[in-house]
């Protein structure tokens, strides 16, 4: 038995593992820790979890005022708390935000233009998944993911636009993902009022906020054209984080899955990563508009037309009640 498990498993588990390491080399890593970000202002927002708190790990690190946005103030205080165990530098400010309520965003940001002179990168990152069958709305009436995900920050980053020209050079960083490729804008359907198809196993409804997140990048990039406001979309990878909690899913699945996951699931700090490169990297300061994946240039297969980007702006406007 022992020498069956020596023979066989071990060179198995060995191959996983090199595989594994190799992968996660592939993912890319931003590597400069000596950047003193004590004289500058971050926004995170969901920051108290996953990718937006590893987010905020790595810029207090480098002595970074990071502004935590998070819907639930005491996931607030525990995640400051288990950041300070590791890590003593930089300032964490909680601040009450629900991006499922347009008066919550609107309050937010008051607050924010009222007690911080500047704001020097503000990180879209928040987000939700929720299953079709729930049929979730936000406080406003919109459909949760397009609501949450896409209209929410939209608000958020228009309201503070002023301020982010003010401090430029500044930067705007939106999370995106990889299943935008899955996702389509259909005008006549943004808040499922004809309902949503299901293909395979993917939500339609989380791959159409994240081509809209997408597509809302590229226009704010247009819009912040030498203004010394520099916008940057970014696809994390597969990552492990609380993103999918709504999802139930069997044992026998778990199972299925492990291989998988082995392979190609990301830590919540390694999925930052790519997020940190586009709030800090120098070699960014002249580029806008861009995404990003494995801290490289990433070329999505689906063709992004810049002309649904403006009218998703103009209509996403409308919904917001905000002055085009």
């Amino acid at each position: 038995m022992v020498s069956t498990f020596c023979y066989v498993l071990l060179p198995v588990v060995f191959i996983i593992g090199l595989l594994r390491k190799c992968r996660e080399y592939s993912w890319g890593r931003y590597k400069d820790k000596e950047v003193d970000l004590s004289d500058r202002v971050f926004i995170v927002t969901g920051a108290n979890s996953g990718i937006g708190k590893e987010t905020t790990r790595e810029l207090v690190k480098r002595k970074a005022k990071v502004i935590m946005a998070c819907r639930n103030m005491e996931n607030a205080r525990k995640a400051i708390d288990d950041i300070r165990t590791q890590v003593t530098s930089g300032e964490l400010i909680p601040m009450e935000l629900d991006l499922s309520s347009l008066k919550s965003v609107r309050n937010f940001a008051t607050q924010v233009l009222n007690d911080f002179p500047k704001i020097n990168v503000l990180i879209n990152n928040a987000g939700v998944y929720v299953p079709l069958k729930e049929h979730a709305f936000t406080e406003n009436g919109f459909e949760i993911h397009f609501g949450i995900n896409h209209l929410g920050h939209f608000l958020l980053t228009y309201l503070l636009l002023d301020k982010l020209k003010e401090s430029a050079p500044s930067r705007i960083v939106i999370v995106t993902s990889k299943l935008l490729e899955s996702g389509t804008i259909d005008f006549d359907n943004l808040n499922g009022e004809k309902g949503l198809t299901t293909e395979g196993r993917m939500n339609p409804s989380y791959c159409n906020s994240k081509l809209a997140n997408v597509y809302f990048a590229i226009d704010l990039a247009r819009r912040m054209k030498d203004t010394g406001v520099s916008v940057h979309s970014v696809c994390p990878g597969f990552t492990y984080t609380g993103l999918f909690r709504h999802v139930k899913r069997s044992w026998l699945h778990y199972i299925i899955f492990s291989p998988i996951a082995l392979l190609y699931l990301r830590t919540s700090n390694q999925g930052a990563q790519t997020i940190v490169y586009c709030a800090l990297s120098p070699t960014l300061e002249n580029e806008s508009g861009n995404i990003y994946r494995d801290c490289n240039l990433y070329e999505p297969k689906k063709i992004l037309d810049p002309e649904i980007a403006t009218k998703l702006w103009d209509v996403s406007a409308k919904l917001t009640k905000i002055t085009n």
